[in-house]
């Protein structure tokens, strides 16, 4: 293509085309560009397919998405100017690889997969909308490794991305000894959230245990110093809330504490600063006063697993589009579409390290590639009599049985077991092969 040709093509593009590319290429993701234009990342993805189309751009034999370094190349040429280089040199599709799973995927990825809300929407667009909101509390609830922590960080993305403050706190980071009692739980939150707004930390100018009590005092700590210093909203992100679950004195506090400021929205102005995203893996088992408590108030989030066209999407990501669709779907029926079970099968295929049938034999057993996920998982049983006595009732009544509620909610925050009206079955034939066996099922 000559630079004739170029202008031509450019020219012909619509308005809405040219503002979107204009984005594209100074290094805005298309979720950014969905969010700003309030629409979903669906069609800003069609819309650049289209662009792309027209420069007569095509993706390379088994790659997803090559067009668009191929169009990137030629802005580079003929319209440098519209072109964020340092953005494009550390971004260029060619130089993802998948890292091994278990960690937080960020968003930026191309294995990161987007839960859908319903048909139009994902759960990533409207999370992202919602946090605009004074006030917003977001609840996401979902297993352990299901992606709540890349959901998290996704949604504190986008508000950084309009310029909001954000803070991540990983509540399993408190030390026994600070939860053992309340005014250290608090006075080790305030100062966390003090260090990461880089502000100095001023406890002992605001804290009055004696008169006021530690709730008071970490509520005016909030308003009256933390708040205060920042003139942007605060989006507060905390994850592992259900660490608290298992410190009952410390839990009513601050969940109430949470629902407090939440409600303060409409009261006080300086409020509406703060917007809460709260991360856990289980029901909440704990008695909370439904006046009280923050589980029943702002928007619930739950995380679906994958579904089976997401698996194939992510399949063809690892550049796997030699896997037969049948040996596919086994595996998405295999691990329930468990999404860090689908992405280990899918590494180790990538990888190279064993077919698909030797993967998918050996997967409810040590010798698969699952070992260390599922010794993990019964390493942490066996630490709790009372969790392994339950999961034994569940294999000898074939896999369906009714359990003690809380016990319940805890096999189902490890991802093991899932709920079908009053009663919980394995999530996945992977966990119940596997812990049929090691319990010896009758």
């Amino acid at each position: 293509m000559n630079g004739k040709k170029f202008n031509e093509i450019l020219d012909d593009l619509t308005p809405e085309q040219k503002k979107v590319l204009k984005k594209f290429l100074a290094g805005e993701t298309d979720d950014q560009i969905a969010t700003e234009r309030n629409c979903d990342t669906s069609a800003i993805r069609k819309l650049l397919n289209k662009v792309c189309t027209k420069f007569g751009l095509v993706n390379r034999e088994g790659e997803r998405f090559s067009y668009r370094e191929e169009l990137v190349d030629l802005f580079v040429k003929y319209k440098p100017k519209w072109v964020n280089f340092d953005y494009w040199e550390d971004h260029r599709p060619h130089q993802i690889k998948p890292d091994f799973p278990g960690r937080p995927v960020s968003s930026q990825s191309p294995f990161y997969i987007q839960r859908l809300y319903n048909e139009h929407l994902s759960l990533d667009t409207l999370c992202s909308q919602k946090v605009l909101q004074s006030g917003a509390l977001i609840r996401i609830k979902a297993p352990k490794k299901t992606g709540k922590t890349s959901l998290v960080n996704k949604i504190l993305a986008e508000a950084r991305h309009r310029k909001y403050r954000t803070i991540r706190l990983n509540l399993r980071q408190a030390e026994e000894l600070i939860l053992e009692n309340l005014d250290h739980f608090l006075q080790w939150f305030c100062t966390n959230i003090s260090q990461q707004l880089n502000l100095e930390s001023r406890i002992d100018d605001y804290w009055d245990n004696e008169r006021s009590g530690s709730m008071v005092s970490c509520t005016t700590y909030f308003q009256a110093y933390l708040l205060e210093q920042i003139d942007t909203p605060l989006v507060l992100g905390l994850d592992e809330v259900d660490r608290l679950f298992e410190y009952e004195k410390i839990a009513k506090e601050f969940f109430t504490l949470l629902r407090s400021w939440h409600e303060e929205v409409n009261n006080l102005e300086i409020w509406q600063k703060l917007r809460l995203v709260v991360a856990y893996s289980t029901e909440v088992y704990i008695p909370l006063n439904i006046n009280q408590s923050p589980f029943n108030v702002g928007m619930p989030v739950k995380l679906p697993n994958l579904t089976l066209g997401q698996v194939q999407q992510l399949a063809k990501e690892y550049g796997l589009q030699w896997l037969a669709k049948a040996e596919l779907e086994r595996l998405w029926v295999m691990v329930g579409g468990h999404p860090y079970l689908i992405q280990l099968a899918l590494y180790h295929l990538y990888q190279k390290d064993m077919t698909p049938e030797q993967l998918l034999q050996t997967a409810p057993t040590l010798e698969g590639i699952y070992s260390s996920h599922l010794q993990g998982l019964w390493v942490m049983l066996n630490e709790h009599p009372e969790l392994l006595e339950a999961l034994r009732n569940l294999v000898d009544a074939g896999g369906r049985a009714q359990i003690q509620q809380i016990l319940a909610y805890k096999l189902e925050s490890m991802g093991i077991v899932q709920f079908e009206a009053n009663q919980v079955t394995f999530s996945c034939q992977v966990y119940h092969s596997y812990f049929s066996s090691c319990l010896g099922a009758k």
